[in-house]
């Protein structure tokens, strides 16, 4: 028998790197001077041939049905022109699913990048404007051999709607 579908609300407070850190890193733009350290993202990208694109993403609304993660990379994600954005995430587990109850939503403004942690489920980008360019750091093969999607409707009944905080 099938769950009857649930649109369940997901606020989506301003990123920091202190409530993003169960997911991956915020990372802001610091002196160019500065020496590498902890704050810069801490890549995982040896695992096949890097790739550097920007995306373009059109109004996209901020419902979600369907959650991602990749196992071989971390993926870093930003927008270009200052626009500001949403994220749907869940930490990474050894489990094939997410937990539900450990999706949060995040807003993110356009001079913030947010690098995934190895294995982080995420939804989005998501946008409220026309269109968006956002920089996409994975690898070559990742939409291909490295993409494990949950579909939540079908798993749990659940969409979820980002509200802004």
């Amino acid at each position: 028998m099938t769950q009857p579908l649930k649109l369940q609300t997901l606020p989506a407070p301003w990123i920091s790197p202190e409530t993003f850190a169960p997911y991956g890193q915020a990372i802001w733009a610091t002196d160019d001077d500065k020496l590498y350290d902890f704050q810069d993202a801490q890549l995982i990208l040896d695992r096949g041939t890097p790739r550097f694109y920007i995306m373009r993403l059109h109004q996209n609304g901020r419902q979600f049905s369907a959650i991602t993660r990749h196992q071989n990379c971390t993926q870093c994600l930003g927008s270009l022109e200052g626009k500001d954005w949403f994220l749907g995430v869940a930490p990474p587990s050894e489990n094939p699913q997410p937990d539900l109850n450990q999706i949060r939503a995040f807003h993110i403004p356009g001079n913030c990048f947010v690098k995934l942690h190895l294995g982080t489920w995420h939804a989005g980008p998501y946008i409220d404007h026309d269109r968006v360019d956002f920089y996409n750091l994975e690898l070559s093969d990742t939409n291909i051999i490295d993409h494990r999607t949950c579909n939540l409707r079908s798993s749990y009944g659940v969409t979820f709607d980002i509200i802004e905080l």
